[in-house]
């Protein structure tokens, strides 16, 4: 694959981002400016797929090898020009597809169906036609008989107009000119990544680092603003489909529709394949890459550390935001038992405290409620280098994780982790199952929610010398035979250029 090239020209990847990168730092964003700029001779155009037309600021330098970023605006679908006639005559085909996507069955070939209706209206795409027209109303009514007639109309309208917005606007938008499409979720990026396979015919790649239908389901069903759409009384079983299931099972549709359109499938470690596999995904085309860090220099950053001794109070670190999903609380309530057999233990939470106010809020409660205040200390945003050489153990307590990136930069530095058995955590720390050689742990893991467990193993690594550098050696080794940066990358560029080139997987 070539060098970069100029705006306007096919770009050597198309990355499809749906919610994150440029706009929002950390975690799959700091994941994507970094394949971006260890690969500076490959191109790369950012599609960012965000709600609405609203300013927003730049999070990122942009590489010098990003050589375009366009928008899809998901819920601010164009006018397009005053339909006609036979512009309304082919809202009819579109019943079948779109209905089959609001339910389980649907999928690619329901996508690639929906493109070739579109096909040929042009100027006229937008919502004049596809959403406000007479055509539109007469679809919306059919849907609604096919898929939830014993639901509430009013709800029914809105989620249809919700939905259709977000499905038409990223299957008639602009499309960039690639060689490879990437996209970093299914959703809707994954249908664009669908779209792209079927207008283009170019290879497309799908990373997913969360299941991304997994967590829009528990978002859905905890949802406020998602009516229930049917009374079922004081029943235990639902006997019917809500406008949960609507949404739902839209998303399913669209990941199913994604991995049959995408050459190579990507999770970060075996335990997501199941899922993916569970939705549909071929199982030739799952590859793992795990996320990796650069090694050299955050091993740089912790040296001389030593295994915790008398030469400075023994330092635990959580490294996190402070959200509910980091689960805060039960660190400050480990942080509370280790203390009483190591009172001067210092504990240090190394993250942003503005996302989830209410929560900071009482997480500084708690740590005020069990005199804590002299250990427990909330550092907000911090540049990690600065700490590693001076925590003695990460420790992380989320009741949800992909593959936590701390983990491995903390081991870089040869810091031990304790961590809740989520994701890929156990794996991160024990390694693979054929891990050649064998390194021995890392760390432990505990279940969530147990802050005494959670405490028993930060004693362990504090007062035990031998056992912390067992885990601080096999920490360090582990992440740099199989997680470091300049490799895991090493292995999209590789991707890329086979893909492009007609190679195939490698």
């Amino acid at each position: 694959m070539g060098k970069a090239v100029a705006n306007g020209a096919a770009a050597d990847v198309c990355l499809l981002l749906e919610g994150s990168y440029p706009y929002v730092s950390g975690g799959v964003s700091s994941w994507v400016q970094d394949l971006i700029t260890t690969q500076p001779d490959l191109s790369f155009h950012v599609l960012a797929l965000v709600p609405t037309r609203a300013e927003r600021a730049l999070k990122y330098e942009l590489p010098e090898n990003v050589t375009g970023v366009s928008h899809i605006y998901l819920q601010d679908l164009v006018p397009g020009v005053r339909p006609k006639g036979r512009h309304m005559k082919v809202l009819e085909q579109l019943e079948g597809p779109l209905t089959h996507l609001q339910k389980p069955q649907g999928g690619y070939a329901d996508v690639a169906a929906i493109i070739e209706i579109l096909q040929g209206l042009n100027e006229a795409l937008g919502q004049r036609l596809l959403l406000n027209s007479e055509a539109a109303w007469r679809l919306l009514l059919r849907m609604y008989q096919a898929t939830m007639p014993q639901s509430s109309f009013l709800n029914y309208f809105w989620t249809w107009r919700s939905i259709m917005s977000g499905l038409f606007t990223s299957l008639t938008a602009p499309l960039p000119a690639a060689r490879v499409y990437h996209t970093i979720s299914t959703g809707y990026a994954g249908l664009v990544a669908t779209r792209a396979k079927i207008e283009t015919g170019r290879p497309t790649i799908l990373t997913e680092h969360g299941i991304y239908t997994n967590e829009r389901r528990i978002e859905i069903t905890l949802a406020e603003w998602i009516e229930e759409a049917v009374d079922e009384g004081l029943s235990v079983d639902r006997q019917f489909r809500d406008l949960r299931d609507v949404w739902i099972d839209a998303f399913e549709s669209y990941a199913k529709a994604c991995y049959d359109a995408c050459d190579s499938i990507i999770t970060l470690y075996t335990g997501n394949q199941e899922f993916q596999l569970r939705l549909g995904a071929d199982a030739s085309k799952l590859l793992v890459i795990p996320n990796g860090v650069d090694y050299a220099k955050l091993a740089a950053d912790a040296a001389g550390l030593a295994a915790p001794d008398t030469a400075r109070a023994p330092t635990v670190a959580l490294i996190g935001r402070v959200v509910s999903i980091k689960d805060i609380k039960t660190f400050i309530q480990a942080c509370a038992s280790v203390r009483v057999e190591i009172p001067d233990l210092e504990a240090l939470v190394l993250g942003p405290t503005e996302e989830e106010p209410d929560y900071y809020a009482e997480c500084v409660a708690l740590t005020e409620h069990l005199g804590l205040t002299e250990t427990v200390k909330f550092m907000g945003r911090v540049q990690l280098g600065e700490y590693l050489g001076r925590i003695d153990v990460m420790v992380l307590t989320s009741i949800s994780e992909a593959q936590p990136l701390v983990i491995l930069e903390a081991a870089a530095a040869g810091v031990p982790t304790v961590a809740t058995d989520v994701g890929s955590c156990r794996e991160l720390l024990f390694g693979q199952p054929d891990e050649d050689p064998d390194l021995g742990p890392g760390g432990a893991v505990t279940p969530v929610g147990a802050p005494m467990a959670t405490a028993t193993e930060i004693k362990k690594l504090l007062q035990d010398r031998v056992w912390w550098q067992q885990c601080s050696d096999a920490m360090r080794e582990r992440v740099r035979l199989h997680y470091n940066k300049a490799d895991i990358f090493g292995r999209y560029r590789a991707l890329y250029q086979n893909l492009a080139d007609g190679v195939g997987v490698a």
